[in-house]
């Protein structure tokens, strides 16, 4: 069975995993995380660049901040998402305050900013808050 390579949130490490078990509680096999949470994970760029590279299931990243109005009102919506999306799609969280370099590489001229990446590259990105039912929708039409 090939499975799909992901890279752990956490470590770094990029791991195989068989296609079903991705919802059934993987974890990283160097530091024992799971890999598909169901949940909005905190990354740095080190790690954001690495999974958009590595991962075979679609990446979606949000760009934020913590004084950012929107961004507050999104956070939880963007949690929600990644529940509804376990194990078809990986969201994770990116802060753009602690990590500026990550704005510019990015090119982020607006917060929040939504990136999805697939097979290695962006695929499409999405400026402005949303609420669980439009990023789900705009994940999926990706």
């Amino acid at each position: 069975m090939a499975g799909k390579k992901l890279t752990c949130l956490t470590c770094g490490q990029v791991n195989r995993v068989p296609e079903d078990r991705l919802g059934a509680g993987a974890k990283c096999g160097t530091c024992g995380e799971p890999l598909v949470t169901g949940k909005a994970v905190e990354v740095d760029p080190a790690i954001l660049a690495k999974a958009a590279r590595n991962d075979d299931l679609p990446l979606v990243a949000d760009f934020w901040a913590p004084w950012c109005g929107p961004c507050k009102m999104m956070a939880p919506e963007f949690s929600k998402a990644a529940q509804a999306l376990a194990g078809q799609v990986r969201l994770v969280k990116l802060n753009t305050e602690n990590h500026p370099e990550a704005g510019s590489k990015y090119n982020i001229r607006g917060i929040p900013t939504m990136i999805a990446f697939s097979g290695g590259r962006e695929s499409r990105r999405q400026s402005g808050a949303m609420r669980e039912p439009q990023i789900v929708g705009w994940v999926r039409a990706g």
